[in-house]
């Protein structure tokens, strides 16, 4: 059976999207709507160099002929952060699945700053950063030729129903989105014509869906709850890394990677989705 290899964080292990008290997401999502056997090698918090020191050489173990490398947010919202590092973790996880043989999926991701309503100056040099992220993964999609999705420069992606109550994870809205774009992407390439005349029957996966939003009460629930533990850890790591660097590109008028602090930022899933 054609197998698809799933390698990434949060997004891909599919938090903010829960059935029946599991995450789903929109690997599983994908699949199902491909035929094709899901290996889901993510992993919550991973970062780049996780990607390719971990869950590559278990992802190249089952011979996928299409295999997801997204990956970005945590390495921008943790130091060390290092653009050029990042972009070597990022090829070496994706040459040898195109040697390989598979389809590989990659992404532009969108800007964490905006989903999390930053001012200017905190936003700054958050996206700062994940432009040096997104300009790496163009690089490399360029270079190994793969199905690139520009969820960055996608109007969409920024809409509030694509994204949980945390901000940082994809409602199960956005799953689905993620999931038809590379469908779609796919169906460009020609591979899902590929998979029909392999014997399978791909079906493009619906956009809309299945369980209904969490209730303004349950977000409450969940921020009264779980949601106070995001609230505190952001609000005495993240924001004052980013209180600095703003402070320093005021003070100094050019970017200051080298204050930055180091931040530990497990993404903590809302149990609404």
């Amino acid at each position: 059976m054609t197998v698809f290899a799933a390698l990434g964080d949060s997004t891909t292990a599919g938090f903010g999207d829960r059935v029946k008290g599991r995450w789903r997401g929109w690997a599983p999502i994908f699949a199902s709507a491909l035929g094709v056997r899901l290996h889901n090698f993510s992993l919550s918090g991973a970062r780049a160099a996780d990607l390719e020191h971990d869950q590559l050489p278990r992802a190249l173990a089952v011979s996928p002929a299409l295999a997801a490398v997204l990956i970005g947010t945590n390495d921008t919202l943790r130091d060390p952060f290092d653009a050029a590092r990042f972009a070597g973790h990022l090829e070496r996880t994706v040459a040898p699945l195109r040697e390989s043989g598979a389809e590989v999926l990659t992404i532009r991701l969108p800007d964490p700053g905006r989903m999390f309503g930053l001012p200017g100056p905190l936003a700054r040099p958050l996206a700062r950063r994940m432009a040096e992220v997104n300009e790496a993964a163009d690089r490399v999609a360029a270079r190994y030729d793969t199905i690139h999705f520009d969820a960055a420069g996608n109007p969409d992606s920024y809409e509030r129903d694509m994204w949980s109550v945390d901000r940082l994870h994809p409602s199960e809205r956005g799953h689905r989105f993620l999931a038809c774009s590379y469908f779609d992407l796919l169906e460009q390439r020609g591979v899902v014509k590929a998979l029909q005349a392999g014997g399978l029957a791909p079906s493009r996966p619906s956009p809309e869906p299945t369980n209904r939003p969490p209730s303004v009460l349950a977000q409450a629930l969940w921020m009264s709850t779980a949601g106070t533990r995001w609230v505190i850890r952001r609000s005495t790591d993240l924001l004052p890394g980013l209180a600095r660097l703003a402070w320093a590109e005021w003070r100094h008028g050019s970017p200051a990677a080298d204050l930055d602090l180091d931040l530990d930022l497990d993404p903590v899933p809302g149990k609404v989705a």
